[in-house]
């Protein structure tokens, strides 16, 4: 039996309304079997699963000697088997299989290394539980399955099967932080997706609200925005990056980095380049809008001829 390894099995169970009356026939199975189970009731489908595979996942990457010796599964049951499974396969480590047949027990034992089972309580006799449950409970890993032909696994494909016990659980555990910061507007804009400004190669906005409208913008290193003016006045600030801003109308030159704050009234017509990769928050007055009083062309030649003369 499963619990005549050298390790200790510990089930961890849990179901929703659908699933609980199956959930508890397995659970008084197991007790039969003198596994000890740990069954954390019933409540939500993703709530129960959310907490059943959070503690499988603790338990996979535990180094303690207690969880050396204790072999933690887990065991879920829901209307279909399905959406426990989705939830609980949302923590690194878990491999949640939902199982309707004793052969798709086998495949998810053998192939995956599943260490949660998921049952569907509406579809699924206690009777056939129990032989999922029985059949997953026994099936080692990388066994004869269903999958194989019932036949031991070529050696190439024990090869993978090993090696993917190491590699699977580290998917999903090592994800991209973002680190916090003292900015709000720096927060606001981490989870958005910024889009391309087609008028203006090299930009990139996000609008944040239409009327009066807010905006998260990008432009990256070397981009040129050409001689404009807009129907509104607008506030800008620069929370990363360097950009240099020329008011045409009032002959002024303003030269911003993080943390600059600049007006350009209604009207004025200015002209702005990106030295490096930068991002603002800008809020004009009412709707925005954008016409040119320049081509790209005509702009970067400007820029040039200026940096030209303050070279000399």
């Amino acid at each position: 039996m499963a619990n005549s390894t050298a390790k200790t099995l510990k089930i961890i169970t849990g179901a929703d309304s659908f699933g609980c009356d199956l959930k508890d026939v397995l659970v008084a199975h197991l007790q039969s079997l003198n596994i000890q189970v740990e069954d954390l009731g019933t409540s939500s489908y993703y709530s129960v699963a959310a907490d059943v595979g959070r503690r499988i996942s603790s338990a996979v990457t535990a180094s303690s000697d207690d969880s050396k010796a204790v072999e933690t599964r887990g065991l879920l049951a829901c209307g279909t088997g399905v959406g426990v499974a989705i939830f609980a396969n949302k923590f690194p480590g878990v491999i949640a299989a939902t199982c309707l047949t004793p052969s798709e027990a086998l495949n998810a034992r053998s192939i995956n290394n599943s260490n949660v089972l998921a049952v569907s309580g509406m579809s699924t006799s206690p009777e056939s539980a129990i032989e999922i449950l029985d059949t997953w409970l026994k099936t080692p890993f990388a066994s004869p399955c269903p999958a194989s032909g019932n036949e031991p696994w070529p050696e190439e494909i024990k090869t993978f099967f090993e090696n993917s016990l190491t590699e699977m659980p580290k998917i999903g555990a090592e994800l991209p932080k973002i680190e916090d910061s003292t900015c709000s507007i720096c927060n606001l804009v981490k989870s958005r997706v910024l889009g391309p400004i087609d008028m203006i190669p090299g930009g990139s906005m996000k609008i944040l609200r239409e009327t009066p409208t807010s905006a998260i913008v990008r432009f990256k290193a070397g981009s040129v925005e050409p001689a404009h003016h807009h129907t509104f006045g607008h506030d800008l600030v620069v929370t990363e990056g360097k950009k240099t801003v020329w008011n045409l109308t009032k002959k002024e030159r303003f030269d911003l980095t993080i943390g600059d704050y600049l007006f350009t009234p209604a009207g004025d017509v200015h002209r702005v380049q990106y030295h490096e990769e930068t991002e603002f928050f800008i809020k004009w007055d009412g709707h925005w809008d954008m016409f040119f009083d320049e081509d790209l062309e005509t702009a970067k030649k400007a820029i040039e001829k200026e940096s030209e003369n303050g070279s000399k």
